[in-house]
């Protein structure tokens, strides 16, 4: 049976905590795994055929290939850090959380996002170089330039996300251990503290607007070089291919982009305008809707991967 606290309990380093799923739907939230089970699918299968394709061929062991390796790395990774104990939330009701596994938890969303952003920004960087200087691009853009971005991107994410666990950790009482949230997230859990969370809520929104506002307007300034060298590009069938490619790009950056603002900001600011469940809900499709889109909009879309996968499956089929 799972332990309810009383309203005025505190509780010294519980040993668990109680994720409740989107608060106000009740029974009615089980419908949702008809919503994120796909999502997660499509992010498994999708993530999972593009890093087997670019693994097993030579000839994609390229830069622009590379990072969208470490894309897909990245979103197997992010999804898969939250998908599980949400679909099992959603389906069989407010599950436990061990106290530890919850911190754990923290990091690695935490973390994969601050990852992600930085590969989207990188992967638009290397199409400004590859748009802009061409000639250069071989020159400039390296095997081994990607692996330390990449390298360089991961131990950014690990240094600036370790402290949220650790910020957590030094608070001995809790008020409460049920967290109105579908996974855990560090203000959902900063909000069951005792004491004063200043440093806390300081530290995320600097850290927040850091990443994301750098991260922000990098992609933005990569992404108008691009607009601009397009834009003398001698052809109409030509400007119209290359705007094609960017648009579908931009989408899936602003499919990761404003779902996270606007759950961050409501968190911050909007609590008592937003609804909590709307709020909830975004939240959790700001991390699944980005790893399910990814590989169909950067993989499918590339001529490179999308006819190896034919040709895979098309082998396949002449075996049958």
């Amino acid at each position: 049976m799972v332990e309810t606290p009383q309203s005025n309990s505190t509780f010294l380093y519980p040993t668990f905590f109680l994720l409740t799923g989107i608060p106000g739907l009740g029974g009615a939230q089980a419908w949702l795994t008809m919503v994120f089970g796909p999502m997660y699918l499509l992010a498994l299968l999708g993530n999972g055929a593009l890093l087997a394709v670019i693994q097993t061929d030579s000839t994609l062991h390229q830069p622009m290939f590379l990072l969208l390796a470490t894309l897909a790395a990245t979103d197997l990774g992010l999804a898969t850090s939250i998908a599980p104990g949400l679909l099992a939330v959603l389906w069989f009701g407010p599950q436990p959380v061990p106290y530890t596994a919850c911190l754990v938890q923290m990091f690695f969303v935490h973390a994969l996002t601050a990852v992600e952003s930085g590969v989207l920004l990188a992967m638009a960087c290397d199409r400004a170089v590859a748009v802009g200087r061409p000639l250069h691009y071989s020159i400039l853009v390296t095997k081994a330039r990607v692996g330390y971005a990449a390298l360089a991107l991961i131990l950014k994410a690990v240094a600036i996300v370790v402290p949220f666990p650790l910020l957590v950790a030094r608070f001995e009482h809790f008020h409460a251990k049920t967290i109105h949230h579908a996974y855990c997230a560090h203000m959902a859990v900063v909000e069951l503290v005792v004491g004063n969370t200043r440093v806390n809520n300081l530290y995320g929104l600097a850290l927040s607007l850091a990443v994301s506002g750098v991260d922000i307007l990098g992609i933005s300034g990569s992404y108008g070089l691009i607009a601009h060298t397009v834009l003398r590009l001698p052809t109409r069938e030509a400007r119209a291919k290359a705007f094609g490619t960017c648009s579908s790009h931009i989408c899936v950056i602003l499919a990761f982009y404003v779902p996270g603002l606007f759950s961050y900001l409501t968190h911050r600011f909007g609590h008592h305008t937003v609804p909590k469940p709307v709020h909830i809900l975004f939240s959790n499709i700001y991390l699944l809707l980005p790893p399910a889109l990814n590989p169909f909009i950067y993989g499918a879309r590339t001529k490179q991967i999308r006819d190896r996968l034919l040709e895979t499956f098309t082998f396949k089929k002449s075996q049958f």
